[in-house]
Formats: structure tokens, C-alpha cells, sequence
């Protein structure tokens, strides 16, 4: 005898990379490249793009998904800190950057990567889609700024007499830039996710016409 379901119950959805095989790859790929170019500060600078950092977690949960590939990033991201400032010749444990707060970015990332990671199921190139993933990113990059600036700022260890009067002063200087850097970079990929689902869309259904 089969068991009753109740006609309202829904059966959960399993997340699902919403692009498999090369073209996951290819993600995984621009997303590392942006992220290491970004990051280097020397780079960076050349090339006038700011840390891309919080916008390549966003988009890795909400394209590619996978815990492992979380962990792989977050990997590479600490990886390319240490060759950053090792290699102008400092220690990395003596930067100013690298504090006790350093451990809080493992939560401000993983913020990004599991709000991006829990749209995914209702994503794609419609505009209510597009601007739904845009709405969700701005909540995941207001949470992830406040995460990783209040940890530095509270348990970093650099400011002598913390109070909130000046963390907050610290949030209204930097928190629109950095937030809205990360705007700028998941609004340009969603532009892209659209112009290339108009491209192909033509292909797909003439296919299904002649199936």
C-alpha cells in the first residue's frame, strides 16, 4: 500500500547546478580568474577593477552550488591572500589585514554563496528572475559587508577604543562601495545570463519544432 500524500505537501527540491558539463567549467573558471585578478591589489589597481571577491561567491552558489567547489574557492581565495603579501616580502600573520577576524570571512562567504545557492531553483532569463537574483544578491552582499567589516572592526585587534558610534561611521564610509561594487558585478553577470539565454533560444526551440 502506497503512502498518502497530502495534495499541498511538495516534495524537496534537490539543487541542481543550473548549468553541468564545460559550461560549469567555464563558470568555475571566470569566476576563479576574476576573483585572482581582482585580488591582487597590483592588478586590480592596473587594471582600475575592485575586489570582486563577495560578487564570485554569489554567483558560485547560484551557477555552480556544489559544497566542494565552495570550499575550492574559498581555498583559492586564501591562497591568493598568501602570495599576495608574501610575495612583496611581509609575513602573512604580521598584515594588518590578517587578524583574529580573518576566520569570520568562512561565514561572510558562505552567506553569499548559500543565498545565491537558494534562488537557484528559481532562476533564470526572465525578468522577474533576473530581478529577484538581483534583490537576493543585495541582501547576501549587506549581510556579508557587515559580517566581515564588524568582525574586523570589533575582534580585529586594530582599534584601540571600539565603540558603535564609530563602527557605524565605518559602515555609511564603506559599506555602499563595497556593496555596490558587488551590485555592479552580479547586475553586468545577470546581464550577461540574459543576452545569451536570448541567443540560444531561437536554437532550442527550432530543435523542439522539428522533435
Amino acid at each position: 500500500m502506497k503512502p498518502t500524500t497530502h495534495p499541498h505537501s511538495q516534495a524537496p527540491v534537490e539543487l541542481k547546478p543550473l548549468i553541468e558539463g564545460p559550461a560549469q567549467l567555464a563558470i568555475l573558471a571566470a569566476l576563479s580568474i576574476l576573483m585572482a585578478i581582482t585580488r591582487f591589489h597590483t592588478i586590480g589597481a592596473a587594471l582600475h577593477l575592485q575586489d570582486a571577491s563577495m560578487a564570485v561567491f554569489f554567483l558560485g552558489g547560484l551557477y555552480l552550488q556544489r559544497h566542494r567547489l565552495f570550499a575550492g574557492l574559498l581555498a583559492a581565495a586564501v591562497a591568493i591572500d598568501y602570495i599576495a603579501i608574501t610575495g612583496r616580502g611581509l609575513n602573512f600573520f604580521d598584515h594588518y589585514c590578517v587578524t583574529p577576524s580573518y576566520a569570520f570571512l568562512l561565514l561572510a562567504y558562505a552567506v553569499l554563496w548559500y543565498l545565491g545557492r537558494a534562488w537557484a531553483p528559481s532562476m533564470s532569463a526572465k525578468p522577474r528572475a533576473l530581478a529577484g537574483a538581483l534583490a537576493v544578491g543585495l541582501v547576501a552582499a549587506a549581510a556579508s559587508f557587515l559580517i566581515s567589516n564588524g568582525a574586523f572592526y570589533w575582534f580585529g585587534g586594530r582599534y584601540a577604543d571600539p565603540n558603535f558610534a564609530e563602527y557605524l561611521d565605518r559602515v555609511w564610509r564603506w559599506g555602499p562601495l563595497f556593496v555596490g561594487t558587488t551590485m555592479a558585478y552580479i547586475g553586468t553577470a545577470l546581464l550577461a545570463h540574459a543576452l545569451i539565454a536570448r541567443l540560444v533560444r531561437p536554437r532550442g526551440a527550432a530543435s523542439h519544432s522539428h522533435g
